[in-house]
């Protein structure tokens, strides 16, 4: 037998292999806008619609996804397939999920079913719904359009409703406020244990006048108040938060403000305080000359308590003085007028009296870095012995429950032992966090007041009126003038700074004027000697102590 090839046999062919593909255009949709909701909904509907297209034999010429509630016309995306659809010269048909992905108001359904009976739509081909474009099934197609508005309306309805008894029963509807958080138990909102006593810090610090909104936003990051990417708060939040009624214990609807059953944060009398400071903010008053007075809004007066304020006088020969006087806001006052050259003498004086020089503030810088670098390893030490303490706690523990297993211990001894033991064992783990925190901020008061120091040097070098109230402001309390003499009352530290440098130019026999507090004072003399060191750590270390 010759060899020859062998015949090619046809395949056998299934009459569904045979038929041609159907070309349709896919639709996928999401209810929200939101990228954090619903966000594997689209990507689910394009796998299941593409897989169910294999099995079918349909082609999908172009897909069309989007985010948009279907309640109301108006989607982007499909108005685009359905115009697709209307120009395309052969019939396409629709793939898509499910009916409620088409439509959910009448608008929208009708088209689809207007392009059905014109035959611009040969198809709709649903996963979980069957349709024929048959009288039957059009007919079936208005109804699952029917149903589809039928449960949005219904949602709708229901959501009002449950809001509705929500605001009946005082509860918070969204998300909480600032100073607020959610409790999922009670379906409210409870005072957060620390940011709603901040909330309720800021409203007072606004109260007082003395902040802007920015100073505001600032004051509530430093305790920790911030925007999601740990900045300050914008100007906009800040007003926000100030003209919230919500911490009054009011829940807003709509525009419309309902009793809530929730702790409210502040006092009617504080809200009240802060909307009249921002009103008085919102419209300032406009003057045609701005006056350099540094000092007012600085001092009280030393007899009726009134804050001092400046003028202009002007003498027989044309000459402009600037003048300090009680405003006598509380009544008739016999305090006379001071210069504010002298009231800046004074000032002076008084800041030379804290301004160390500069080489000697480097040196307390260096002290402090020795004590730091001795307290981390002290710090160390410690550390490895509460971590051994810890360790041996629950070996113990485990020893304790080996007994008890293997029936050598009663069960009371036992439970009471066990309960001993983990009591240390936290007092430990507490002792263990507590003591990191602690050895990491023990020396910041130290450095701030360190640098206050090579601030106050700083300050002293220049006639920045402004500078120095604002250095007063930050080390001092209460300035009064009375009797043309300005005084400030400062911490025990700062006048244990100031004794010191008049002790040493005591020491040095050098003559010295004195201020009205009769602290003596000298700007040329140097301290940069060994006594002057040595004066220098007990200062640091009372600062220590302080703390």
């Amino acid at each position: 037998m010759k060899k020859g090839k062998i015949p090619e046999v046809a395949p056998d062919l299934s009459l569904k292999e045979l038929k041609p593909k159907l070309p349709c255009v896919l639709y996928a949709r999401k209810s929200t806008e939101e990228d954090d909701k619903q966000v594997m909904s689209i990507e689910a509907q394009l796998f299941e619609l593409r897989e169910f297209a294999k099995r079918e034999r349909i082609e999908i010429v172009k897909e069309f996804t989007e985010a948009k509630s279907a309640k109301k016309p108006g989607r982007d995306e499909f108005g685009k397939m359905l115009t697709m659809i209307e120009r395309s010269r052969k019939p396409l048909g629709i793939l898509a999920w499910h009916p409620d992905r088409l439509a959910r108001n009448s608008v929208d359904g009708g088209r689809v079913i207007y392009l059905v009976d014109t035959g611009a739509i040969a198809s709709l081909r649903f996963p979980q719904f069957w349709f024929e474009p048959t009288p039957q099934g059009k007919f079936m197609l208005q109804v699952a359009f029917g149903q589809s508005k039928y449960f949005s309306d219904n949602l709708v309805e229901n959501v009002k409703r449950g809001i509705r008894q929500k605001l009946r029963r005082g509860e918070w509807l969204t998300r909480a406020p600032l100073g607020y958080v959610n409790n999922p138990k009670t379906k409210n909102i409870d005072p957060h244990p620390v940011y709603s006593k901040v909330i309720h810090r800021a409203f007072k610090e606004y109260a007082k006048g003395t902040h802007t909104l920015v100073s505001l936003a600032q004051f509530l990051a430093d305790h920790g108040v911030v925007q999601m990417n740990r900045t300050p708060l914008a100007k906009v939040s800040v007003v926000k938060m100030l003209t919230n009624r919500a911490y009054l214990g009011f829940i807003n609807h709509h525009g419309e403000w309902h009793d809530g059953n929730f702790e409210p944060i502040l006092s009617p009398t504080l809200f009240e305080a802060v909307q009249k400071v921002l009103k008085s903010k919102q419209r300032p008053r406009k003057r045609k000359e701005k006056h350099d007075f540094p000092f007012t809004q600085f001092a009280r007066c030393g007899e009726c308590g009134s804050m001092i304020t400046a003028q202009y006088a002007t003498n027989r020969w044309g000459t402009k003085y600037t003048y300090y006087r009680c405003s006598k806001k509380s009544g008739k006052c016999g305090q006379p007028y001071i210069q504010a050259p002298a009231l800046a003498a004074q000032l002076k004086l008084l800041l030379q009296t804290v301004s160390l020089p500069l080489e000697e503030i480097e040196v307390m810088e260096k002290q402090i870095e020795t004590w730091e670098q001795e307290s981390i390893s002290s710090r160390g030490i410690v550390a490895n012995n509460l971590k051994t303490k810890l360790a041996e706690t629950k070996e113990k523990i485990d020893r304790l429950v080996s007994l008890y297993l293997d029936g050598d211990i009663e069960r009371e001894i036992y439970l009471e032992r066990k309960d001993a033991l983990m009591r240390e064992k936290a007092k430990l783990e507490e002792r263990n966090g507590d003591f990191g925190q602690l050895g990491k901020n023990r020396l910041e008061p130290l450095r701030s007041f360190v640098l206050s120091l090579r601030e106050a040097e700083k300050v002293a070098q220049t006639e920045n009126h402004a500078a120095w109230r604002d250095f007063f402001r930050k080390i001092g309390s209460n300035p009064s003038l009375k009797d043309k003499t300005l005084s400030i009352g400062w911490s025990d530290l700062w006048d244990f700074t100031a004794k010191t440098k008049a002790d040493f130019v005591l020491k040095r026999g050098t003559a010295a004027p004195r201020d009205a507090r009769g602290a003596t004072i000298s700007a040329k003399v140097s301290f940069g000697e060994p006594g002057w060191i040595r004066t220098i750590n007990p200062l640091l270390k009372r600062q220590m102590l302080y703390h």
